[in-house]
């Protein structure tokens, strides 16, 4: 970039809990940011000098917003495309760049990205309607997941009886056969424009099954070395494949016969990393605007194993949230509590995270646990 990056008017589409820790970050390099957002009380309004209200969808007002930008990023997938190609033809930066956007926004066209590349996945099927369905009846059980428009486990069904489809969406989807899976992994790559990569350590997820939403991660993976390295290996060929500038959170299982498969990929920061403002020498958000800026990347080290504990709202609670417990769990040393400026609740609503830190992995589970019974977000109404 020719300008240096002080000078540079920069735009976030989205302006959740992700983008207002990018925020957070840039700050400490003194970035001119601007947000687009649909909500008027989203979390990051009172943190950026231009705070936009209006639809990420729209093509117009993502056209209208990026204007005036030398380069914008997104925290979120769902954002319009088209006006986004219009701004890069027209010399904007856009990254992650519009045609890496469109095809994770669509789960068929990841899937056949990852067939056609010999990226390991697991066997799936394409299928326009539920009548087609039936198909593919002698290969059941299927995850059915919308090709567009699902996240956190929503436009997500489980499919085991063929005679039985009453409840399977009626629209395009991936059908993805069940895989017998030992653990949930996760690995974020970093590229930079000048092709430079590096990745985090890969992490362990745990997810709730009620909220059907990741309830612990640790970091590092409790895996063994070569399950590491083919998991560093297969996420840098992904962003290798892709050729895409920021930051890729690859979601893999860990099949029970040792085989690492890909899940899905995001193209940004990811709740995978959030661990890494306090155990890591470089956080996440720091080195994603690292690699959109074209700066050197930096060290992904573990300093302190650590616990990412998301907060959710608590199930029966809907209104002005409240944060019980907040008094008791800060008397815990290592224990760093992110609150995202949400200001209702609702159940299973990400409305922050805490990440607990120690030398031993095993004392930061078990205050993790006890973070966890002790926090609650709550409401009055």
């Amino acid at each position: 970039m020719s300008k240096k990056v002080q000078q540079l008017n920069i735009g976030i589409l989205g302006g959740g809990q992700l983008g207002r820790m990018l925020i957070q970050n840039s700050i400490n390099l003194n970035l001119n940011i601007s947000v687009l957002d649909p909500d008027k009380n989203a979390p990051c309004k009172h943190l950026v000098k231009k705070f936009v209200t209006g639809s990420l969808t729209d093509h117009d007002t993502v056209y209208e917003f990026g204007e005036d930008k030398d380069l914008i990023t997104i925290e979120i997938e769902n954002v319009n495309t088209e006006a986004l190609r219009k701004l890069e033809s027209e010399g904007k930066k856009i990254f992650p760049q519009p045609h890496i956007i469109e095809l994770i926004q669509d789960k068929g066209l990841q899937k056949m990205f990852y067939q056609r590349n010999n990226i390991p996945t697991a066997d799936f099927f394409l299928a326009e309607n539920k009548e087609q369905i039936n198909k593919y009846k002698d290969y059941f059980p299927f995850f059915q997941k919308l090709r567009k428009g699902g996240y956190d486990g929503k436009g997500v069904r489980k499919l085991t009886d063929p005679e039985n489809l009453k409840n399977a969406f009626d629209e395009p989807c991936v059908l993805e056969r069940l895989v017998d899976f030992d653990k949930e992994l996760s690995v974020i790559v970093a590229r930079s424009e000048s092709g430079e990569i590096k990745c985090f350590p890969v992490v362990e997820c745990e997810f709730s099954k009620e909220a059907n939403l990741v309830e612990f991660l640790f970091a590092p993976a409790n895996i063994k070395k070569n399950i590491e390295k083919e998991a560093v290996e297969i996420a840098t060929l992904v962003a290798e494949k892709l050729g895409i500038v920021g930051l890729l959170a690859v979601e893999l299982f860990l099949t029970k016969d040792g085989k690492v498969l890909v899940n899905e990929i995001a193209p940004r920061p990811h709740n995978s990393g959030h661990q890494t403002i306090e155990a890591n020498v470089t956080s996440q958000f720091e080195q994603m605007w690292r690699a959109i800026l074209n700066l050197p990347l930096g060290d992904t080290a573990i300093t302190k194993a650590s616990v990412m504990v998301n907060l959710l709202g608590e199930p029966g609670y809907e209104g002005f949230a409240e944060y019980k417990g907040l008094e008791d769990v800060l008397k815990f040393g290592g224990v760093y509590i992110h609150l995202y400026g949400k200001e209702n609740t609702k159940p299973f609503r990400k409305m922050g995270h805490t990440t607990i830190v120690d030398d031993d992995i095993l004392k930061a589970k078990n205050k993790a646990k006890m973070v966890k019974q002790l926090l609650k977000v709550i409401s009055s109404t």
